[in-house]
């Protein structure tokens, strides 16, 4: 008989792929498939486990399922994904709650997991993590001119802070064919921004025995009827000329790069196991600048390593000054179990940490502020996002802002502009960080 199945993703947008996976699954087995766990028969909750933020958050979940459960309005919880993975012993101890789990290989087992549920059972699926099916439909559940192609799973890098490949396994690329397919499927359906991920595109094709390349992958993209491909994300010690040059010459290619880099003292990137230097770096972004002068570059640092002392910090701070990084998320360290990071001597204070990740953030929205004056009066293309009523205007995002990241702009129109179109819009000011405008008729 068909169940009416409720799916919750939690975390990064490559596990919202897997969540799109198990979707379709569940359709295409008859079952009835929606975003709203009142009143399912199970809900299937995807999490995050990678820094204790996302774990709080997915336990948290779990806990208001379960008090739908309590209430009789829903019968059943199936958790999935990296928490899973990461500690099965605790939760079937301390969550109970949760009546099933599916490990980070076994998303393709979701259909049996969910009948032998509703057969009163307790599944539990753990497959082999590194050999996971990668290339099976998907229920996109993104707005219909936006989509994610996951290209790669898993991750081989190795950092000292990062617990990943231990949850998603080694990496490995998707067949040039699969991704290509997919890729047809997606542009047919009428996606115009197509966003390109993985943990680290930058390698992908490496590992497979007909080697690949990610520049000769986003040539064959750029056939396709797509207005935008957007990249994240692209680790700078695998960024070649080949792809500089790429993504400079194809006009679909978004000169918005998401380059996580960590931090800039020699020191602390050694002890992070990552596999440039602060020199490397400099030049990298110096390169990228003058093939591509309006490129945006987005990173990601982490503030608190063990062995940051007040010089490397401030090191990091002038790192950003000069370099004028226009979008950085910056992490708290989190000393994860199993990772050589958190048995690492000189840790430092969570509360200095904190401190740190503060005062980063604050020079980096002025340093924001003033990307966004430099855009005053300019004309850019927007890719309309619909009519914000709280704003009383239309939003939308620039090739300069990701989904769900980044800021957006707010404009005026004298007419009807539906979500997904691009329009151009003159930039007449900044509001709360985004900027507002109206379009260039």
């Amino acid at each position: 008989m068909p169940y009416k199945i409720a799916f919750i993703s939690l975390g990064c947008a490559k596990n919202l792929v897997n969540t799109e996976q198990m979707m379709a699954l569940c359709r295409k087995a008859g079952h009835v498939v929606t975003g709203e766990p009142e009143g399912a028969d199970v809900a299937v909750l995807n999490t995050c486990g990678f820094i204790e933020s996302a774990k709080s958050e997915a336990i948290g979940h779990i806990i208001e399922l379960g008090e739908l459960k309590q209430s009789g309005r829903l019968k059943k919880l199936l958790v999935a994904g990296c928490l899973t993975q990461r500690y099965p012993d605790d939760i079937r101890a301390e969550l109970p709650e949760v009546d099933g789990m599916l490990g980070t290989g076994s998303y393709t087992d979701v259909v049996s997991a969910v009948e032998e549920l509703m057969g009163d059972g307790r599944p539990e699926y753990f497959a082999n993590i590194h050999r996971t099916y990668e290339d099976g439909e998907r229920m996109v559940t993104t707005p219909p001119y936006t989509a994610y192609l996951k290209i790669a799973e898993g991750c081989g890098n190795g950092c000292a802070f990062c617990v990943i490949p231990k949850l998603r396994g080694k990496y490995r690329s998707r067949s040039p064919e699969a991704v290509l397919a997919e890729a047809e499927r997606l542009a047919a359906s009428g996606v115009k921004e197509l966003i390109v991920i993985a943990q680290d595109i930058t390698r992908y094709g490496l590992d497979l025995a007909e080697k690949a390349t990610l520049a000769r992958l986003l040539n064959e993209l750029c056939k396709l009827d797509f207005h935008w491909i957007r990249l994240h994300y692209l680790y700078p010690e695998a960024i070649t000329g080949e792809l500089i040059e790429t993504i400079a010459s194809q006009p679909k290619i978004l000169h918005y790069l998401d380059i996580p880099i960590q931090h800039c003292n020699d020191g602390i990137l050694a002890r992070m196991r990552r596999r440039n230097t602060k020199a490397e770096l400099t030049e990298l972004f110096a390169r990228l600048r003058e093939a591509m002068p309006d490129v945006v570059i987005r990173t990601s640092l982490i503030c608190g390593l063990p062995g940051e002392g007040e010089a490397e910090f401030e090191e990091l701070c002038g790192f950003l000054r000069e370099r004028r990084l226009q979008r950085v998320g910056v992490f708290q360290f989190s000393p994860e179990e199993g990772t050589l990071a958190a048995a690492m001597e000189d840790q430092v204070d969570p509360d200095t940490a904190a401190r740190r990740v503060e005062l980063v953030v604050d020079l980096q929205s002025r340093i924001m502020d003033r990307y966004n004056e430099e855009r005053l009066g300019t004309v850019m293309e927007v890719l309309c996002e619909g009519f914000d009523s709280t704003e009383g205007c239309y939003a939308g995002r620039t090739y300069a802002d990701s989904a769900d990241i980044d800021g957006r702009v707010l404009f005026t129109a004298a007419g009807l502009v539906p979500a997904g179109e691009f329009v151009n819009v003159r930039i007449t000011g900044v509001s709360d960080g985004d900027l507002t405008g109206e379009i260039e008729e």
